[in-house]
């Protein structure tokens, strides 16, 4: 069947009726005041019909209007053709023009629909039942024939598209614009898209099937950027309604507005940070740590922290899994950074950094879980790669000692506090720490034995400006992201002066990396476990 061709309808559309049926309230009212005052017939359904009725907004009900009464738990209300001709209709074909008249179906100008919570009904946990019956299949309906047929019906579904509408209406003397009418269209079209993505990874997960034969992203506009990684990209900041604690859901308490590079930098800091159970600070420049530290309390983190690299720290990323007090506050604000992000801020901390006025400050009421479950996507030519979050986490149940001598119980503490770390820096990854701090970093190099070297060589430059006798190195612990290839890498770490290892293990030279660290004296565990990071 070819589909028939129209030219494009009029520029302007008299706003003469309006269907109203919407799940979320807000703003109603006053939208249902506004369109009567202009004398717009408003027809309704259910609780909406309810809420204007109550707020004395004169209203028409569906089942009234069509002459066919909600049924099945108004599961079938607004599924008739009177409804449904109204919206379609083309009003300059002859054709659609007389079946109007023949069955009596009036025109519907506008169509006002926002969705049942199916998401929100999934985020609170609700059960299989609860969650289906939250599949909203008139709304869809509406929603998809208004847009289609927006050569001359305005589609709103969302209570923040009603004061555009409403200016629409005053500018254009009760009238909507052809472009108008085509910009709510394609927030329609978007809208039902990600709605019908969510019930479909939902159904997936339901089913249990991971990577579904087809697997659709929603996301909705939470700030258009200034520009992406670099000033000639363009860029976009979408969430997806995940309730995880971190930058989607954080409130920006002060500072310029968020830039691509601070967005996700910000995540990896926060990421990391919730790691840990004591309190501690994250400092990231470009993604990978500078320098992470646990303390007695925040202020002691954040002094070791910066004690690891403070001339990455320069222009850095801070997180802090603990609200921020005055005293940390104050440490910060001696410094320049672009963002801090914490689950909170005590008075004296927020006024302290008031006074930074270019400081982006967000706060997220609470951590993110480390082990929850969750998907990470990323684009790749011609499609995504979606695997599953890394949360995978080892404590000292899940080590095995390899070499002739065990890790001492400080070893082992700071071994762990390394190996979580790790997680976080970039491949190929090596993280050297004592005493729950980060002594020096290597990141992202072609060769583990490189990572090694520059982790020492910038451990001894820190100490160096400290002033201190010996780089932190003498006497650490190392973490190694994978396992080394080679005994190279074991060495340079050696030489650096560490005393003992975590690696995961695995590799066909394991025994010769064994070797070299019995013969040097150093402890040695197997996580079982990698954690690359590209």
């Amino acid at each position: 069947m070819t589909a028939k061709t129209f030219a494009p309808g009029p520029d302007r559309v008299a706003l003469k009726r309006a269907i109203i049926s919407v799940s979320d309230k807000t703003g109603l009212v006053r939208l249902g005041r506004e369109l009567a005052q202009r004398g717009v017939e408003i027809l309704s359904t259910g609780g909406s019909a309810k809420t204007l009725t109550d707020a004395g907004v004169p209203v028409t009900e569906v089942g009234a209007w069509t002459g066919f009464p909600e049924m099945m738990d108004g599961r079938v209300k607004t599924l008739h053709p009177k409804v449904h001709g109204g919206i379609l209709a083309r009003r300059d074909d002859p054709a659609h023009a007389k079946a109007m008249t023949e069955h009596g179906i009036p025109g519907i100008d506008l169509v006002v629909v926002n969705l049942y919570p199916f998401e929100a009904t999934v985020a609170k946990g609700g059960d299989f039942a609860s969650c289906v019956e939250n599949i909203d299949i008139g709304g869809p309906s509406l929603i998809r024939g208004a847009a289609k047929n927006h050569d001359f019906v305005a589609v709103v579904t969302d209570p923040a598209e009603y004061d555009g509408l409403l200016d629409q209406l005053s500018r254009n003397d009760g009238a909507t614009t052809r472009d108008f009418r085509r910009a709510l269209a394609a927030r329609a079209y978007a809208r039902t898209a990600a709605y019908d993505a969510a019930i479909g990874t939902w159904f997936a997960g339901q089913l249990g099937e991971a990577y579904p034969e087809r697997m659709n992203f929603g996301g909705r506009l939470r700030q258009t950027l200034r520009y992406g990684e670099n000033p000639h990209q363009t860029a976009a900041f979408f969430t997806t309604g995940e309730e995880r604690p971190g930058i989607a859901t954080a409130i920006q308490l002060q500072g310029k507005e968020l830039s691509y590079n601070n967005l996700n930098d910000t995540d990896a800091a926060f990421e990391l940070v919730a790691e840990f159970e004591r309190p501690a600070i994250a400092i990231i420049k470009h993604a990978n740590p500078c320098g992470v530290a646990e303390g007695a309390d925040l202020h002691d983190a954040y002094l070791k922290a910066l004690a690891c690299d403070p001339v990455s720290a320069f222009g850095g990323i801070i997180a802090a899994n603990r609200p921020l007090d005055a005293a940390t506050a104050e440490e910060i604000s001696r410094l320049f950074a672009e963002v801090v992000i914490a689950p909170d801020a005590d008075q004296g901390a927020r006024d302290l950094l008031a006074s930074k006025k270019n400081l982006r400050v967000l706060l997220t009421r609470d951590m993110p879980d480390p082990a929850a479950p969750g998907l990470t996507v990323k684009s790749v030519a011609g499609g995504y790669l979606v695997q599953t979050r890394d949360n995978g986490r080892i404590g000292e149940a899940d080590l095995k000692v390899v070499t002739k001598r065990a890790p001492t119980a400080a070893e082992l503490a700071d071994l762990i506090f390394a190996f979580r770390v790790a997680k976080h820096v970039k491949s190929n990854a090596i993280v050297y720490a004592k005493a729950g701090r980060t002594v020096g970093i290597g990141a992202g190099q072609m060769s583990r034995v490189d990572s090694s070297r520059i982790a020492a060589w910038k451990s001894a430059d820190a100490a160096k400006a400290a002033g201190l006798a010996e780089p932190g190195t003498r006497g650490s612990v190392v973490a190694s992201d994978a396992f080394f290839p080679f005994a190279d890498g074991l060495i340079a770490a050696a030489e650096a002066g560490v005393t003992a290892v975590i690696q995961p293990g695995g590799s066909v030279r394991d025994a010769e990396v064994i070797a070299a660290a019995d013969e040097r004296g150093l402890a040695m565990v197997f996580t079982g476990m990698r954690h690359f990071r590209h």
